[in-house]
């Protein structure tokens, strides 16, 4: 076997050295385009668990890492003038160059054949090779060459950086943040070497927002002009010690991060492997940790396969999917380190933690096995600010108001629609329905989508509050939450416009009747599926009427004695079908531009703000993206919130997607906060999260970095209604108020737990 590696980064090599201990007898060679001794950056870092992985695959190589690493435990954020520190992160730094000396000299014992400064533009140079790994970085010419295969996706993300060295130590992995009359800039900062005579080497990476580094001169300026810039803004975090520059062969050293991604892994006996396949952003430190798994992966495939388009497939395979979830953290913490601006109204301590769990992978428990005292402070902070007690409690469970209501705690009950009424009225299944779920501990349980007329309805099962019967069905359930529960009750209305005259969810979801439906109407004769019908754009009586059905549906909820009103502007359904660009095609003053499309929705808002308690919230649903070419964007989410907090809103439940069956959404784990986070801090406004928030450790994770005030959950509460009291059980949160009737079921439970049992929410 013949197997040339073009590339002698960590990926290349790394691969080649494991290959070889598999198969001593192939033959293997790794063409680099640089000298053995050139490279571009300063240290790399590693993971505790990443570690675990190297020690595993090469004993060998991994003590020769281990020996040469500078480990650390703490993070320190420096903000405002303080510095917050959070412990128990365990990683360890060493030098780029080290490394790779490391993987050359183990590559060379074991008869891998080492080729430098040789560049390779063409692949058939190496013809008579059974395998090709292409492990030539970001600007990978083969895999530009088959481009058309491959489909690289290269996006250039919005900051600069420049990557430094400096002989200031560092106790802590260090992020120090400076505001200047441009903007603000960031470093990240670690020691990753001790030499012997006892000089330490520390790699400072200097970022900001390509605007402000244009508004700074940055651009114009030299390298050692842009060096001395650096070092006099960050000078309080060098104690005297100059910050280093190892690219001077570059004239401009700042760079552009690149977000790359590859359609296809595998071509023919090509193999895609590290940069050259994948990128994640350095504010996570995982662009090593990538290709050295990368090549363990396709290492393990090979060696259980004789058919190597088999194992190449089983690597692509295997991969795509562990990389997908890593890019997808790294875009967060990317946009976190991009927009930093939007968070720098916090007070430090949620800086910090904002800072901290930018990525979503670290969480709030998973910080609390790190470091337990600074969550307990961060606790007792968040109980502070909101009225309760000096003392550590679970973030969920503080107390939001809004207007003259006060919630008990930061969770409520989604609005889910349950397909069960005749002609609109909710009968006891409701009562039981939503009664159970105002017992369960959730601060507010919504209705599902309320429909303001029979045609406004997805199904004949939908509810409503069009008759004057549904007034007093509607008024006993209310009754019976204020009377029996401590939660509030909150009332979404909306009208399905072109989503309507389908049958029930269990059914053939958004497929047509198939008989008895009714006409349907929507912004523009915009069907919402090849065989839903074709609604009749409205007309202006049509906008007249609808309105009113909102009014006086919106005067009947409070007649009914719901605390919170909602207005469905999200999904397609008939509001969010003026809003979406992709359902509007008017050509009148309620089209084309976005606060034309959202002028209507506004009208109705404001008629139903009018008739509606000033004391009294007002929420309402949009689809932040429409996960659509030519839809909404979150850039747009942003306007549209704007445009609804100057009409009065008080809080934007940020839901996304289901405006249009192209929709081909990112799914995840709270895959739609970021929108919250977004709006919640660039316009602010109170935000509600929603979708894939399952976890009490997600509601606290959210609440605490300040992504979102409130946190609607929806399948988790129709699988346990009881979902907030087992919450606050897991987690130890005695206060919670308990129906005095499972009283006994609480204590079994806290026993249960106090034995080691789980709750599996």
């Amino acid at each position: 076997m013949r197997i040339v590696c073009i590339g002698g980064g960590p990926a290349g090599l790394y691969f080649a050295l494991l290959m070889k201990k598999v198969r001593p007898e192939a033959e293997i060679t790794v063409v680099e385009r640089n000298h053995p001794d050139d490279t571009f950056g300063w240290g790399v870092v590693f993971s505790d668990q990443t570690l675990g992985n190297l020690a595993h695959a090469d004993p060998v190589s991994y003590e020769a890492i281990r020996g040469s690493f500078y480990h650390w435990d703490e993070i320190d954020v420096h903000f405002k003038g303080r510095t917050i520190t959070s412990g128990g992160h365990g990683f360890c730094g060493i030098a780029r160059k080290r490394l790779l000396n490391i993987l050359q000299e183990r590559c060379a014992r074991l008869g891998v054949e080492l080729v430098f400064q040789t560049e390779v533009i063409d692949e058939s140079v190496y013809a008579d090779a059974t395998l090709i790994v292409l492990s030539d970085g970001v600007n990978s010419a083969i895999r530009s060459k088959y481009a058309d295969y491959f489909q690289p996706k290269i996006e250039r993300r919005r900051c600069k950086y420049i990557w430094l060295g400096t002989h200031r130590r560092f106790e802590a992995f260090t992020f120090a943040f400076e505001e200047t009359k441009w903007g603000w800039f960031q470093a990240h900062a670690y020691t990753f070497e001790k030499n012997a005579n006892d000089c330490y080497t520390s790699t400072f990476i200097v970022e900001t927002p390509e605007e402000v580094w244009q508004q700074a001169g940055l651009g114009d300026m030299t390298a050692d002009e842009s060096i001395a810039f650096c070092q006099q803004l960050f000078a309080r975090y060098l104690d005297g010690n100059p910050l280093l520059n190892n690219a001077r062969h570059l004239a401009n050293p700042w760079r552009n991060f690149l977000r790359i991604t590859n359609e296809r892994w595998v071509h023919d006996h090509l193999v895609l492997l590290g940069d050259a396949a994948h990128t994640a952003h350095f504010s996570i430190g995982s662009g090593t940790k990538l290709a050295l798994e990368d090549a363990i992966a396709l290492v393990q495939a090979l060696q259980h396969s004789d058919d190597i388009s088999a194992a190449l497939r089983q690597y692509e395979a295997e991969r795509k999917v562990e990389v997908i979830k890593l890019q997808n953290a790294a875009r967060n913490s990317t946009d976190w380190f991009e927009n930093v601006k939007r968070y720098t109204a916090f007070e430090t301590e949620q800086f910090a933690y904002s800072l901290l769990t930018r990525s979503q992978r670290v969480s709030h428990e998973n910080l609390r096995l790190r470091d337990k005292e600074y969550v307990a402070s961060v606790e007792t902070w968040i109980a502070q600010r909101s009225g309760q007690p000096a003392r550590a409690i679970p973030p969920m469970f503080t107390p939001f108001r809004l207007r003259g209501l006060i919630l008990s705690n930061r969770v409520v009950v989604s609005p889910m629609a349950m397909y069960s009424c005749q002609d609109g009225t909710p009968d006891d299944f409701y009562l039981v329905h939503m009664g159970s779920h105002a017992h369960g501990g959730a601060a507010m349980v919504f209705t599902e989508m309320t429909c303001v007329s029979p045609d406004a309805r997805i199904s004949p099962g939908c509810a409503g509050m069009y008759r004057a019967e549904h007034i007093e069905n509607w008024k006993r359930i209310v009754s019976y939450v204020h009377a029996r529960t401590p939660a509030k009750i909150a009332l979404q209305l909306g009208h399905a416009g072109p989503k309507g005259s389908t049958q029930r969810g269990w059914e053939e979801a958004d497929e047509p009747l198939p008989e008895h439906n009714w006409p349907l109407i929507a912004a523009s004769a915009v069907p919402y599926g090849p065989h839903n019908q074709t609604p009749r754009p409205m007309t202006r009586a049509d906008m007249d009427r609808v309105l009113e059905d909102f009014v006086r549906a919106a005067r009947w909820g409070e007649e009914c004695g719901f605390d919170w009103l909602e207005l469905h502007c999200a999904h397609g359904y008939l509001l969010s079908s003026f809003i979406c660009p992709l359902t509007n095609q008017r050509n009148d003053e309620y089209g084309g531009s976005l606060e034309n499309r959202c002028r209507y929705p506004l009208e109705v808002f404001r008629a139903m703000r009018a008739v509606w308690p000033a004391h009294k919230p007002m929420s309402v649903r949009i689809s932040a993206h429409d996960w659509a070419l030519g839809g909404n964007t979150p850039d747009d989410a942003v306007v549209i919130a704007q445009l609804f907090k100057e009409a009065g809103v008080d809080l934007i439940d940020v839901s996304s997607g289901q405006t249009t069956r192209e929709a081909r959404p990112i799914y995840g784990r709270m895959y739609q906060t970021p929108f919250a986070d977004r709006i919640r801090n660039e316009v602010g406004i109170a935000t509600m999260a929603v979708g894939a928030i399952f976890e009490p450790d997600h509601v606290n994770s959210i609440i605490a970095a300040g992504r979102a005030d409130l946190c609607a959950l929806a399948r988790p509460h129709l699988a346990d209604p009881f979902w907030t009291l087992h919450a606050a059980a897991q987690l130890g949160y005695t206060d919670m108020i308990w129906p005095q009737q499972y009283l006994n079921g609480k204590a079994q439970l806290e026993r249960n737990l106090g034995k080691g049992a789980s709750i599996t929410l």
